[in-house]
C-alpha cells in the first residue's frame, strides 16, 4: 500500500464498515511504517491488511475485504500473509481485536488458531452505540509456513 492507494483503500473501508478508518488514519499507518498490504483483483483494490510488528509480537490492526468479495477466502489469505510476515519479522505472538458481533471474522480467526485472551468493553462504535471487542492471540512459534489458498 502506498499513498496513491489511499483513496481506493478508504473506499473499501467505507463500503465494508459503518464506522470505517479515515483516510488520515490509513495515512498515519503508512507514515508509521506499519506493514500495509493490498489485495487486488483485475487491478481493483478489494481488500487490505495493516499490521504493526515489534518486541516479538505482531498486532493485526485492520483486515478488510470489500463486501462483494467476502466469503471467497481473500480475508483468510490476507490474514495468513500477514502472519507469515510477522514470523519473518521474528514475532512470536500475534494479537488482534474483533467486534463481538462480527461472527464471520471470529469464526475465521478461530479456524486459523486464534484464542480469546480478553475483552475490551465498549471498544468499537456501532449503529447501536458501542460494542465490545474480543482480544485474540495466536502463538506463532509452533507455526510453519502459511499456505495461501
Amino acid at each position: 500500500m502506498t499513498e496513491i492507494d489511499l483513496h481506493a483503500v478508504a473506499t473499501v473501508e467505507s463500503t465494508a464498515h459503518i464506522y470505517p478508518w479515515s483516510r488520515k488514519i490509513l495515512q498515519d499507518c503508512l507514515r508509521a511504517n506499519y506493514i500495509c498490504w493490498l489485495w487486488q483483483v483485475d487491478c481493483h483494490i478489494v481488500g487490505h491488511g495493516i499490521m504493526s510488528v515489534g518486541a516479538g509480537e505482531c498486532n493485526i490492526l485492520n483486515l478488510c475485504t470489500h463486501p462483494s468479495w467476502q466469503g471467497q477466502g481473500l480475508g483468510r489469505n490476507m490474514l495468513r500473509h500477514l502472519l507469515q510476515l510477522g514470523i519473518d519479522h521474528h514475532a512470536d505472538m500475534a494479537f488482534l481485536e474483533v467486534m463481538v458481533s462480527n461472527t464471520n471474522a471470529i469464526t475465521l480467526y478461530r479456524q486459523e488458531g486464534f484464542n480469546e485472551v480478553g475483552i475490551r468493553r465498549g471498544y468499537y462504535q456501532n449503529a447501536n452505540g458501542q460494542d465490545d471487542a474480543i482480544v485474540l492471540a495466536k502463538n506463532l512459534l509452533s507455526t510453519g509456513k502459511f499456505v495461501i489458498i
